[in-house]
């Protein structure tokens, strides 16, 4: 076995992935309890007894894509909120929310953050996302450009850095008969002026000492630059071990190139389990979740992403890189789109085979379908290979899939030294190793 030199960091979503396709159809779903906040209570405390990192809720401001309107488990619920209950029912796994740079001002951001932070004893997350829809829910009639999203976060990032700085993190010295109050921190005015925001400040909430982690999800080349300049840890889809060590060795150039350290940027690709006592079994389970799609469906998602119709194909056509258009302009997410692209160009699958593709079916991350044994070894072989500072748990298919991934995977890649036996400190950066940077 190679030496381990560090330990991987472990995720997992609260999005209920196990439900996805027609999973929540099964009698053991537990779909119903989706209504119930104590069920993610429930799920963050099973995360938090295996030790790991973080719990995320990923988020969505706009309408659910076709098809997906009359299914359950939709992200409508504010993540940061449900985190704040989350705060009160655990003690040390961090609480990593998702909010939109593209819709809410800094200074709303900061705050919330802030706060959840405060509350939490130092262990909120912040996935920054720049939103690929909702514009008409916040009275725009088109989505920004990808070019013009990234920029203004980029701004945003920087304005609701330095109203961080303004909040008082420590306790206040209080001389009731000379009426004296010192909240510990003299909060000035940033009075930020740039491209897209003004903002006088301060914000005077109260605060934590210790860095609030920033993350961030896309892997196009303008995703990944913004990535390598500000982020602590980024989950873009990988759907293959080789494209997961291009985008580490890539990220760590670029970090470099802005003055930060090689490894600034944990890279943490989405895992997507459906996992069973049998690789058969497994397969069925796999099987059984996408029954219900359909396969205009799927040729329609395709259609979509590569900008033309494969419709009158034959299954046992294969598709080449010289097949493909130019990329579309409009495309929803690039770095999906993108993925399929490199995938097509690299393995030339058969449009049958394509359309059963995780890049097609799923949200294309790395996939495992097996027994628990399978997973572990997979993941031993990313981490040996430098694929990875960690992976995101996103368990599928169904709640035994669920239960098998967080009884099984942490524990027995801390029997190698692979990931911890306990928690050391109760705040997120240092677990991630962001405040000893």
């Amino acid at each position: 076995m190679p030496k381990i030199q560090k330990q991987l960091h472990i995720g997992m979503t609260l999005a209920p992935t196990w439900l996805s396709g027609d999973a929540w159809r099964r009698e053991d779903s537990q779909v119903e309890r989706l209504s119930d906040p104590c069920f993610f209570i429930e799920l963050a405390q099973r995360a938090e007894a295996a030790h790991l990192d973080f719990v995320f809720r990923p988020d969505s401001l706009g309408a659910p894509p076709p098809g997906m309107a009359k299914r359950p488990g939709g992200s409508g619920s504010d993540p940061t909120l449900l985190m704040t209950l989350l705060a009160g029912h655990t003690s040390h796994i961090g609480l990593l929310t998702t909010a939109s740079t593209t819709f809410f001002p800094p200074y709303i951001l900061a705050r919330a953050l802030m706060t959840l932070h405060w509350l939490s004893g130092g262990r909120a997350g912040w996935n920054i996302v720049t939103s690929l829809d909702g514009q008409r829910n916040f009275g725009l009639a088109q989505m920004p450009s990808a070019d013009e999203r990234y920029a203004s976060a980029a701004e945003a990032v920087q304005v609701i850095r330095a109203l961080w700085q303004t909040c008082p993190n420590g306790a206040a010295t209080i001389d009731r008969s000379a009426g004296l109050y010192d909240s510990a921190t003299i909060a000035e005015p940033i009075n930020f002026e740039g491209a897209y925001y003004q903002v006088e400040g301060p914000l005077g909430a109260m605060g934590h000492p210790t860095p609030l982690p920033l993350f961030q999800a896309g892997a196009s080349d303008i995703g990944r630059n913004f990535a390598a300049g500000i982020a602590d840890g980024t989950f873009a889809a990988c759907p293959d071990k080789a494209t997961a060590i291009e985008l580490r060795a890539d990220l760590r150039r670029r970090a470099e190139a802005q003055g930060r350290p090689a490894d600034a940027v944990r890279v943490m690709p989405g895992l997507s389990l459906f996992l069973a006592a049998s690789e058969a079994e497994a397969q069925e389970l796999y099987r059984e979740t996408h029954a219900g799609t359909s396969r205009a469906q799927k040729l329609a998602k395709l259609t979509a992403m590569l900008g033309f119709d494969l419709s009158d194909w034959e299954g046992s056509r294969r598709i080449t890189a010289a097949d493909l258009p130019p990329p579309a302009q409009g495309v929803r997410s690039r770095t999906h789109a993108e993925l399929l692209r490199r995938k097509i160009a690299r393995s030339e699958p058969t449009l049958d085979a394509l359309l059963e593709a995780p890049e097609v079916l799923g949200s294309a991350h790395w996939q495992v379908i097996g027994t628990p044994g399978q997973a572990i070894d997979a993941i031993r072989d990313w981490a040996d290979a430098g694929a990875m500072d960690g992976f995101i748990l996103f368990p599928g298919g169904s709640v035994p899939c669920l239960d098998l991934a967080l009884a099984i995977i942490p524990s027995a890649l801390a029997e190698d030294g692979r990931f911890r036996n306990g928690y050391v400190g109760s705040d997120f950066a240092s677990r991630l190793g962001v405040a000893t940077q």
